[in-house]
């Protein structure tokens, strides 16, 4: 694939064929997904920096070649074939926005660590203390070691945080176009293309897009959507989230409508429900680590409804 077209999607300009186009690629191969996250960081990076960069452009370019020339060769984090592409496309990134050459060489000098969950869920403990689960296909970019007044980190897909305090540099996660930034705490975040939902359980969490946010407790959710200028908050009891680390679908008064997309995403299923008069049945109990059956049983008794297995689909009418 072309440079630019990835360099579009992450600056905002795709049109909705290319955005898929480059969606799928990524999707297609683990390298290409890598080598994306890594053009994601790099403009992350450098857009905080741009506000406060009073860094001469030709200067900072001058300054970039001469701190390249003198590194030694660093691990490879991608086929050296493109090696000369990443650097050109990185090094466009920063110059568009303010010559902050630091954040590429930052990254290209193997201080930065992404761990990808795949299919399975994964916990990892982060330099500074803090524990992340990872839920699946979900992925995290985070340095070595966190240096300078905050401790940052990209995501994608979903994670829980239970974060170390230390209230001399805040944790940032940046999710897509949100941004979750605390001191010490714990909570949800589930990104994806369209939108990002956080979830907090303990302490205290700002939530914010462009600058504009909300400030979250406990048993409060803020979600961001691409289409929203400001996150939107509320309270919530929904325990869901937490399924895939503590093995439980916890119920409370919760619509079926909530509860099945969370187990079409647990179980790898195409749950449907046909009939839209069923989309606020509500159930309040627990399932403890359950097979699908058992679960849809229980469901199909409760609300006296009809549980169908039709090819892929499980069909609620």
């Amino acid at each position: 694939m072309n440079d630019d077209l990835p360099v579009k999607y992450l600056l905002g300009e795709a049109s909705p064929e290319e955005r898929r186009q480059v969606e799928a690629w990524a999707a297609a191969d683990e390298g290409n997904k890598k080598y994306l996250e890594q053009l994601r960081y790099v403009w992350v990076e450098s857009k905080k920096l741009e506000a406060v960069s009073t860094v001469d452009e030709n200067a900072a370019w001058q300054k970039f070649k001469q701190k390249i020339a003198a590194q030694p060769a660093a691990p490879k984090t991608i086929p050296l074939g493109r090696r000369t592409n990443w650097m050109r496309v990185a090094a466009a990134l920063i110059m568009m926005i303010g010559g902050s050459y630091m954040a590429y060489f930052y990254l290209y000098s193997g201080r930065i660590i992404t761990l990808e969950s795949d299919g399975t869920v994964l916990a990892q403990t982060l330099p500074d203390g803090t524990t992340v689960t990872l839920n699946k296909h979900a992925s995290i970019s985070y340095p070595k070691n966190f240096t300078g007044d905050s401790r940052e980190v990209t995501l994608q897909g979903e994670a829980f945080f239970n974060v170390t305090p230390d209230k001399s540099k805040p944790f940032i996660i940046h999710a897509n176009e949100a941004d979750v930034r605390v001191v010490g705490t714990s909570f949800n975040v589930k990104s994806s293309s369209n939108e990002t939902e956080v979830i907090v359980e303990t302490g205290v969490v700002q939530v914010s897009k462009n600058l504009k946010g909300v400030i979250l407790n406990p048993k409060e959710k803020a979600t961001v959507k691409k289409n929203r200028a400001l996150p939107v908050k509320e309270t919530t009891d929904d325990e869901l989230h937490n399924y895939y680390r503590t093995k439980e679908f916890v119920c409370n008064n919760t619509p079926l409508s909530r509860l099945v997309p969370v187990l079409n995403e647990a179980y790898d299923t195409k749950i449907v429900i046909t009939n839209s008069e069923l989309n606020d049945l509500r159930l309040t109990t627990t399932f403890h680590n359950q097979p699908l059956d058992n679960i849809l049983s229980v469901i199909g008794e409760t609300f006296n409804i009809n549980v169908e297995k039709t090819g892929e689909q499980i069909i609620l009418k």
